[in-house]
C-alpha cells in the first residue's frame, strides 16, 4: 500500500513542479485504479472498527510535500474531461470515492468545475451509444464540450493522442459488447456514489452545479433508451436517477421551488414523448414521488401544480405527439388534489378562448378532464353550488363547435359526442346532461335551440372532417333528445345521405338509423325512407351492404316482431263498448306499436317503392330473407281484417293496411313455401267482389257505418292492393294445387277479356296469367304455345274494340258536322253515355295491347298498327298524312287520355320490333318538340330512353332534341329527363360530348330543389369519378354559351337556332343571372384537381383577357362585356385559389383526422409548389394581359375597369411585398394597386374590430344563459379580444389603428351631440347647398348632367369575393 502510495505521490509531484495551474495533465490510469482501490478499503473496517489509515496517509504526504489536494483533483477533472469512455468514468468514480472517503476535505476537494466535468463524462458514456460514435468520435465530443465552457487548458494534445491510441486498443482487444457492458457497470456504480455524495455535500451555495445535476440526471433515461436494451438494467439505471432526483429536492440544497421547477422542466421533453420506457418511468417519479413530497411541502407543491401549464405551453402541434401530451398531462392532473385539479380546469377553460394551437389543445384536453374527474355536471353537490366546473368545460367545449378553423371545429365536435357517450351511460349525469344540452327542459329552450342550430349549420360545413363529427355528435346524442326530434335536424341528416364522400355518407346513415332506433313518430320513419333505402343504388359496395343490413333490421325484423305477438286478444278488446268507434285508424294504429303501420304506409311512396323492390331482391338472392316476414304481413292484414269485422263495418269497405301488400309480393319470390294458399284464395275473391260492385271511373265511394260517420273508400287503393295479390299469386304458383291454379287462370282470362280494369291491373293480370301457363305447362313449347293463343285472343278482342270506337267516333263525327253550332262531344243523353263507356275500354284495350307485346313480343299485330297510326296522327294536318286511313277529327281534343296511350302502346311495339322502330323514332322525337301535354312528354321521354338503350345508333342523333326537355316548363318532365339521361351516361349510351355537358349545367341553378340536388349529386360525386376532366375541359367554352356570346372570332355555335342557344343560357347583367351564373362556374371549379385549377386560370388569361386586350372579344357587345366580368369573377373567386396549407397542424385539422402527419405533410410539400407554380403564372402569364387590358379598358372608359383592379387586387394581396416587382412595366398601376390593398385591408380591420366590440357590448339577452356560462364570459376581457384580433388579422398594428379609427369616430360623434344639444346631425341631403351654373347657362339639374359624367363615376365597380365577405 506505502508503494501505491509513493508512486500515486511522484506523479502528483511530477505535476506540481511544473509551477502552472493552468496546465494540470492527465493522471495515469494505473494511478486511477490504485486510488480506487485505495479507497475502496476504506468501506472495510479493522479488527477495532475503525477506518484503516491509508487514506491518512495520502493526505499526509502531500502535505509534507507541499502538495495541494486540489491538484489531485485537477489533474482527475482533466481525465474526466479529455479521456476515452472507460477511463472518465473511472475518474469520475475516483473522484466520488475521495468526497466520499473519511475524514477527506471536502470543501478543499469540491470544485464546482469538476463537478460539471464529472457530469459531462457521464453524458459522454450515454451520447456514445445513443448515437453509435466510434470511441474517438465520442472523445472529439468531450472535447468540443469542454471548450464550450470556456475552459482552455495546455498540454491536451498529447494526452488525447495517447488517449485515442488506447481507446482503439481497448476496442480491438475486448470487442464493443464487452467494452459496453464494462461502461455500464461503471456507471452504475458512479450514479449510486453520486446519490450518496448528495448526502455528504450541500449545493445551495453552488446553483449553477444543481441545476447542471438536475439536468444531466433528467437526460439519463432518454439518452440510455438505446443502450440499455435490458428491462431489469434499465429499470435499475432510472431508479438512481430519481433517488438522486428525489435528494435534490431536500431543504440543505437550496429553495425547494426553484429545485422542483428545474427538476420537472428537465423531465418535460421525457414526460412529452411518445410512449416508451423513459415517458413511463418520468411520469412514475412525477404522479407518485413528487406527489408525495408535494403533500408534504408547500414549496413543492407550488411547482408540481404548475407542471401541467408548464407542459400545455410545450406540447407539440401534430397530432400523436399532441395526443400522448394530453394524455401525460391527464395522468399528472389525476394525481393532484381535488382543488389543484379544478384550478387547472379554469385554466383550460381560458386556453380555449386564446390562440388556435392553444385552442385546439383544450379542446383535447376538456373531454379528458370530464370524463376523469369526479363529478363534472354537479349532481352530487349541494344546492348552494350553481356554477359546477364541467358546465364551464361544456360550454367552452361547445363554443369550439363554432371555432374559425376548421380543424378545431372538427375535434371540438368529436370530443363533445365523446364526452355525452360517457356521460349519458349513468342515469343521474344523463338527467343533468338533457338540462346542460338544452334538449328537455323548458328553461334551456334558447340553450337547446342553439345546440340544433348548430347541429346543422356543422351538418353542411364546407369541411368534411367537420361534417363527419357533427353527425357522430348526432349518433351519439340522440339518447338525450327527449320525445321528438327537429324537423329540420331530420332533413339536415337526410340531405347528409347523399354527401360526395364515401365516409360522410356512412356517417349520416348510422346517425339517421340511430334516431330511427329510438323515435317511431311518423316525421323520423318517413326520412329514413326517404333517405337511406335509396341508397342500395349507391356505387360504394360497403353503402349497399350497410343499407340492406339497416333494412333487414330497422324495417323486416320489426316488422316480424310486430306480426308474430298474439293479436287475438286485441278484437275483443276493442269491440267492447267502453272503446269509442269513431276513428277506427287509430284504434288499428295502437294494435301495432313500434310504428309498424306508418312504416308499412312509407313503403308505398313512389320514390321508396323501386329502392325496397332492389333491397328485398338483393336480401334474397343472399338468402337473408326468413319466412317469419311473410308469416307476419300475413297476421298484419289478418288482423286488420278481423277488427275491421268486429266494429260491425261492411267488408267491402276494408283494405289491407298500406303497404302490407306490397312488401308480401316482393318478399313472397324468395319464401314461396311460407305463403298460405287459403289466405291468398280468400283476399282474391274478397278483392275481386269488392272491384265488381264498384265502377272502374269512380274515383271516391263513401258510405255511412252504423253510427252515422262516413266512411270513404278508394278504388285505387283495392286495385294496388289485387295487383301486388297477383304479384304475390305468381310468386308462389308452383306451390298452388294443379286445380286450383287452373280455376285462377281461368278466372284472370275472363278478367281480362272484360277490358274494365284499371291500368294498374292490368300488366299484374297478364305477367301472372303468363307465370300459371309456364308454371304449369309440361314444357317450355307447351307453355309458349298457351301464352300465345290466350295473346292472340286478347288482340283480337282488343282490335274490335277499337274498331268499333272508331267507327262510333266517326259516326258522331259526321252527325256533329252539319249542325249550327256543332254538337259539344261532351253533351248529355243516351248516346254520350254510350261513347264514354266504349271510350274507356277503348282505352284500357290500347294499354292491354301494350301489356300483351310485352309478354309475348311474337305476336302478329297486322291489324292493330294501322288503327294506332290512325290515333297517333289523327291531329297532325299535313297534306301526307291526311291520306292515311283513319278519322278526319282529332283524336287528341276528344280523349287525351286514348291519344296517350296509343302513343306508350306504339313505343311498346316499337321496343320489339326494331324494323317500326325504324320507322317510327322520327315521328316520337316530333311530337316530343311539339306536345303542349306534360304528361304525353314525360312517357314519350320515357320511351326514347329505352330507345336509346336498345337502338343506340338510331337514337344518337336525336339527343340534342331530347335535351329540350331539361328547360320543359314542367318540373316533372325535367326532372324524368336529367335522371334518364344521368342514366345512359353512366351506363355509356350517351356520352358526355357536344352539347350535351354543356346543357346539363342549368340544373345546377334550376327553380327546383330536387333537380338541383340531383345536380349537385352528379356533378359533384359521379362526373368527379367518371369524367374528371370534362370540367375542365368544357369550362371557357361553358361561359360563353351561358352568356350567349358569339363576339370572339373562336367561340361560335352556328349549328344551333337562336331560340335554342337562349333556352340554354343565362344571359343578363342583374343580379340574379350573374349569381346563377357564377354558381355554375364554382361548382365546375370544385371539380378541379390544383393543376387544372392552374391550367384554367392561364386559359382563361389567354382565351377571354387576351383576347380582349388584342381585339378578338369585342367589348362593346353585351354578351362580351358580360363574359369578361365573369372571367375576371372567377379569377377573384376563392375556389380558383391554390390553397397552400402553410399554417400549423390546427389549420389542417380535416387531413389530420383522416391522414395523419404523413399528409399533412405531404400537403405542405404540394402546397409550396402550388405557391411557386401560381406565382409564376401570375407573373408569366396574368400580369401582362391585365396590364394591357387596363390601358385598353381606361382609353374606352369601361365600367370594366373597376372589376379588373378589384380583381388584381385579390390575386395580388398574398404577394404585397411583391407587387414592385411584378408590376415594374406599369408604375402606375403598382401605385394604384397598392392604394386599393391598404384601403381594402383598413376597412376590413375596421369591420372586425367594430364587430368584436359590438359583440362584448351585447346586452345580457343576447348571451349564454346564466348559470352556465357566466364565469366563460367574463374572461373575454380587452388584452384577449385585443390577442385574438390581432392573431385574425396578422397585425396588432392593424387591430390598434382600427380602434383609433372607432374611437375617434365615437369622440366625434359625441361632440357633435354636445354641439347640437342632442339633436342628430342633418342628412346631407336636407342642407341647403348654393346652385351652380352649367357650362351652357342656366343652372344645373340632376337631369342635365352628361352622360359621360355619370358613366366615369360608376366605372369603379367592384365585388368581394366569397371568403372576404
Amino acid at each position: 500500500m506505502e508503494e501505491a502510495v509513493h508512486r500515486i505521490i511522484t506523479e502528483l509531484e511530477a505535476d506540481h513542479n511544473l509551477n502552472d495551474p493552468a496546465s494540470a495533465t492527465s493522471i495515469s490510469e494505473s494511478a486511477l485504479l490504485e486510488l480506487q482501490a485505495l479507497f475502496d478499503n476504506t468501506n472495510t473496517l479493522d479488527a477495532d472498527g475503525d477506518v484503516p489509515g491509508d487514506i491518512d496517509c495520502i493526505w499526509e504526504a502531500l502535505a509534507s510535500k507541499n502538495i495541494s489536494p486540489a491538484l489531485l483533483v485537477r489533474q482527475i477533472t482533466t481525465t474526466m474531461d479529455s479521456g476515452p469512455i472507460r477511463l472518465t468514468l473511472l475518474a469520475s468514480q475516483v473522484y466520488l470515492s475521495i468526497l466520499l472517503s473519511p475524514n477527506s476535505p471536502v470543501f478543499t476537494l469540491f470544485s464546482p468545475i469538476a463537478f460539471i466535468s464529472l457530469l459531462r463524462s457521464i453524458r459522454r458514456s450515454l451520447k456514445q451509444h445513443q448515437l453509435g460514435t466510434p470511441p474517438t468520435a465520442a472523445a472529439d465530443d468531450g472535447r468540443s464540450g469542454a471548450r464550450k465552457t470556456g475552459r482552455k487548458r495546455k498540454g491536451r494534445g498529447l494526452g488525447e493522442a495517447s488517449h485515442k491510441t488506447s481507446m482503439a486498443h481497448d476496442y480491438a482487444a475486448g470487442g464493443d459488447d464487452e467494452n459496453n457492458e464494462n461502461v455500464q457497470n461503471r456507471l452504475f456504480v458512479v450514479l449510486e456514489k453520486l446519490e450518496s455524495v448528495m448526502g455528504r455535500i450541500h449545493l445551495d451555495r453552488f446553483p449553477e452545479s444543481l441545476k447542471s445535476l438536475i439536468q444531466t440526471v433528467a437526460q439519463i433515461p432518454v439518452m440510455a433508451l438505446e443502450s440499455y436494451q435490458s428491462s431489469a438494467s434499465y429499470h435499475r439505471l432510472t431508479n438512481i436517477c430519481f433517488r438522486i432526483l428525489n435528494a435534490v429536492l431536500r431543504p440543505e440544497h437550496g429553495d425547494q421551488t426553484a429545485a422542483a421547477v428545474e427538476v420537472l422542466k428537465s423531465l418535460s421533453p421525457a414526460i412529452l414523448l411518445l410512449k416508451s420506457q423513459a415517458r413511463t418511468s418520468a411520469m412514475n417519479f412525477v404522479t407518485h414521488q413528487m406527489m408525495a413530497v408535494a403533500k408534504g411541502s408547500d414549496a413543492v407543491r407550488k411547482a408540481v401544480i404548475y407542471l401541467p401549464r408548464y407542459l400545455v405551453q410545450k406540447a407539440p402541434e401534430r397530432s400523436e405527439p399532441r395526443a400522448c401530451a394530453v394524455e401525460s398531462i391527464m395522468n399528472i392532473v389525476r394525481a393532484m388534489e381535488y382543488e389543484d385539479q379544478i384550478g387547472f380546469t379554469d385554466y383550460v377553460v381560458k386556453m380555449s378562448q386564446g390562440k388556435s394551437q392553444l385552442r385546439l389543445l383544450a379542446v383535447d384536453l376538456i373531454p379528458m378532464l370530464l370524463m376523469s374527474l369526479g363529478d363534472p355536471l354537479g349532481t352530487n353537490v349541494g344546492e348552494g353550488v350553481h356554477d359546477p366546473w364541467g358546465l364551464r368545460c361544456m360550454e367552452a367545449l361547445i363554443q369550439r363547435c363554432s371555432d374559425a378553423i376548421p380543424g378545431i371545429r372538427a375535434r371540438a365536435l368529436t370530443n363533445l359526442a365523446q364526452v355525452v357517450g360517457f356521460l349519458s351511460g349513468d342515469v343521474g349525469r344523463k338527467a343533468r346532461l338533457e338540462e346542460v344540452m338544452g334538449f328537455v327542459n323548458s328553461e334551456q329552450m334558447n340553450l337547446g335551440s342553439r345546440m340544433k342550430n348548430l347541429l346543422r349549420k356543422r351538418c353542411m360545413d364546407e369541411k368534411a372532417a367537420v361534417r363527419k363529427a357533427a353527425l357522430l355528435l348526432i349518433t351519439k346524442s340522440t339518447s338525450l333528445m327527449g320525445k321528438s326530434v327537429d324537423e329540420g335536424l331530420l332533413k339536415t341528416m337526410g340531405r347528409a345521405c347523399s354527401d360526395p364522400l364515401v365516409s360522410i355518407r356512412k356517417m349520416a346513415i348510422a346517425a339517421l338509423s340511430e334516431v330511427f332506433r329510438k323515435f317511431t313518430d311518423g316525421s323520423v320513419i318517413t326520412e329514413w325512407l326517404q333517405s337511406v333505402p335509396c341508397l342500395i343504388t349507391d356505387n360504394e359496395s360497403s353503402i349497399q351492404d350497410e343499407c340492406e343490413n339497416l333494412f333487414l333490421e330497422l324495417v323486416l325484423d320489426r316488422v316480424s316482431k310486430v306480426g308474430s305477438l298474439d293479436l287475438s286478444n286485441s278484437k275483443n278488446h276493442y269491440s267492447t263498448s267502453d272503446v269509442k268507434k269513431k276513428n277506427l285508424e287509430k284504434e288499428i294504429d295502437l294494435v301495432f306499436p313500434e310504428g309498424v303501420l306508418i312504416l308499412l304506409k312509407g313503403i308505398c311512396d313512389g320514390e321508396v317503392t323501386p329502392n325496397v323492390k332492389k333491397i328485398c331482391v338483393s336480401l334474397g338472392k343472399k338468402k337473408r330473407l326468413k319466412p317469419a316476414i311473410a308469416i307476419a304481413l300475413q297476421n298484419i292484414i289478418r288482423t286488420s281484417e278481423s277488427l275491421w269485422l268486429s266494429h260491425s263495418m261492411p267488408i267491402q269497405k276494408w283494405t289491407a293496411p298500406p303497404g302490407a301488400w306490397l312488401l308480401l309480393a316482393e318478399v313472397s319470390a324468395f319464401l314461396p313455401k311460407a305463403v298460405d294458399w287459403e289466405f291468398l284464395h280468400h283476399h282474391w275473391e274478397l278483392l275481386d267482389q269488392i272491384v265488381s260492385e264498384v265502377e272502374v271511373h269512380s274515383p271516391l265511394v263513401r258510405d255511412v257505418d252504423e253510427e252515422g260517420n262516413w266512411i270513404e273508400s278508394n278504388p285505387a287503393a283495392w286495385a294496388c292492393d289485387r295487383v301486388f295479390l297477383l304479384q304475390t299469386i305468381s310468386n308462389v304458383s308452383l306451390e298452388l294445387p294443379q286445380e286450383p291454379a287452373a280455376n285462377l287462370a281461368h278466372n284472370l282470362l275472363k278478367r281480362v277479356e272484360e277490358f274494365n280494369m284499371h291500368s294498374t291491373e292490368v300488366n299484374a293480370h297478364v305477367k301472372a296469367l303468363r307465370t300459371l301457363c309456364k308454371q304449369k305447362a309440361l314444357n317450355k313449347e307447351e307453355g309458349d304455345a298457351l301464352v300465345l293463343k290466350w295473346v292472340q285472343l286478347l288482340l283480337s278482342e282488343a282490335l274490335q274494340i277499337l274498331e268499333t270506337y272508331k267507327a262510333g267516333a266517326s259516326e258522331a263525327n259526321k252527325r256533329s258536322i252539319f249542325l249550327t253550332p256543332p254538337t259539344s262531344v261532351g253533351r248529355t243523353g243516351k248516346r254520350a253515355a254510350t261513347m264514354s263507356r266504349s271510350l274507356m275500354k277503348a282505352i284500357i284495350a290500347v294499354y292491354t295491347i301494350g301489356s300483351l307485346v310485352m309478354v309475348c313480343p311474337s305476336a302478329d299485330l297486322n291489324g292493330i298498327i294501322p288503327i294506332l297510326q290512325s290515333i297517333i296522327t289523327s291531329r297532325n294536318s299535313e297534306p301526307k298524312l291526311r291520306k292515311l286511313p283513319g278519322p278526319t277529327i282529332s283524336i287528341k281534343q276528344i280523349d287525351p287520355s286514348l291519344y296517350i296511350q296509343s302513343w306508350l302502346t306504339m313505343g311498346k311495339i316499337c321496343l320489339a320490333d326494331a324494323r317500326l322502330a325504324k320507322r317510327y323514332i322520327p315521328l316520337f322525337v316530333q311530337e316530343l318538340e311539339k306536345s303542349d301535354c306534360a304528361a304525353l312528354r314525360n312517357n314519350i321521354i320515357v320511351i326514347m330512353a329505352d330507345f336509346c338503350v336498345h337502338y343506340t345508333a338510331l337514337v344518337d342523333c336525336y339527343i340534342p332534341k331530347i335535351t329540350y326537355c331539361l328547360r320543359d316548363p314542367c318540373e316533372v318532365v325535367r326532372r324524368q329527363t336529367f335522371i334518364l339521361l344521368s342514366r345512359l351516361s353512366q351506363r355509356d349510351y350517351v356520352k358526355w360530348r357536344g352539347v350535351l355537358f354543356l346543357r346539363f349545367l342549368l340544373s345546377l341553378v334550376d327553380e327546383s330543389e330536387k333537380i338541383r340536388q340531383l345536380a349537385e349529386f352528379l356533378f359533384g360525386n359521379i362526373l368527379k369519378a367518371k369524367a374528371p376532366l370534362l370540367a375542365y375541359n368544357s369550362f371557357v367554352e361553358a361561359i360563353f354559351v351561358l352568356n350567349d356570346c358569339h363576339a370572339h372570332s373562336g367561340h361560335s355555335e352556328s349549328q344551333s337556332s337562336q331560340s335554342e342557344r337562349r333556352l340554354f343560357s343565362i344571359r343578363g347583367h342583374d343580379e340574379k343571372s350573374r349569381s346563377q351564373r357564377m354558381q355554375i362556374y364554382i361548382a365546375l371549379l370544385k371539380q378541379m384537381a390544383p393543376e387544372h385549377l392552374l391550367a384554367t386560370s392561364a386559359k382563361l388569361c389567354s382565351e377571354i383577357l387576351a383576347a380582349a386586350s388584342d381585339g378578338l372579344l369585342n367589348l362593346e357587345d353585351v354578351t362580351g362585356q358580360a363574359v369578361m366580368q365573369d372571367a375576371l369573377q372567377i379569377l377573384a373567386c376563392k375556389e380558383m385559389r391554390i390553397q397552400s396549407n402553410r399554417g400549423s397542424a390546427s389549420d389542417t385539422g380535416e387531413m389530420d383526422e383522416e391522414g395523419g402527419d404523413g399528409g399533412v405533410a405531404l400537403a405542405a410539400v404540394r402546397g409550396k409548389v402550388a405557391i411557386q407554380a401560381v406565382k409564376k403564372s401570375l407573373i408569366q402569364n396574368a400580369i401582362p394581359i391585365f396590364i394591357e387590358l387596363k390601358r385598353l379598358l381606361e382609353s374606352k372608359n369601361s365600367p370594366l375597369t373597376g372589376c379588373l383592379m378589384e380583381c388584381l387586387r385579390v390575386l395580388l394581396k398574398d404577394y404585397k411585398n411583391e407587387i414592385e416587382d411584378m408590376l415594374v412595366a406599369d408604375k402606375q398601376l403598382q401605385k394604384e394597386l397598392i392604394y386599393d390593398i391598404q384601403k381594402y385591408e383598413a376597412a376590413k380591420a375596421k369591420s372586425v374590430v367594430a364587430d368584436a366590440v359590438s359583440t362584448m357590448q351585447r346586452p345580457h339577452g343576447y348571451r349564454t344563459p346564466t348559470g352556465h356560462a357566466s364565469a366563460v364570459s367574463k374572461q373575454a376581457n380587452q388584452t384577449d379580444v385585443h390577442d385574438m384580433l390581432a392573431e385574425k388579422l396578422g397585425s396588432a398594428l392593424k387591430v390598434s389603428s382600427a380602434m383609433a379609427d372607432i374611437a375617434a369616430e365615437a369622440t366625434a360623434r359625441s361632440v357633435l351631440r354636445d354641439v347640437n344639444m342632442g339633436v342628430a346631425s342633418p342628412y346631407l341631403q336636407s342642407i341647403s347647398m348654393p346652385k351652380l351654373k352649367s357650362s351652357m347657362g342656366g343652372v344645373a339639374s340632376r337631369g342635365d348632367r352628361p352622360s359621360e359624367v355619370l358613366e366615369s363615376v360608376r366605372r369603379r365597380q367592384s365585388f368581394d369575393s366569397d371568403e372576404e365577405n
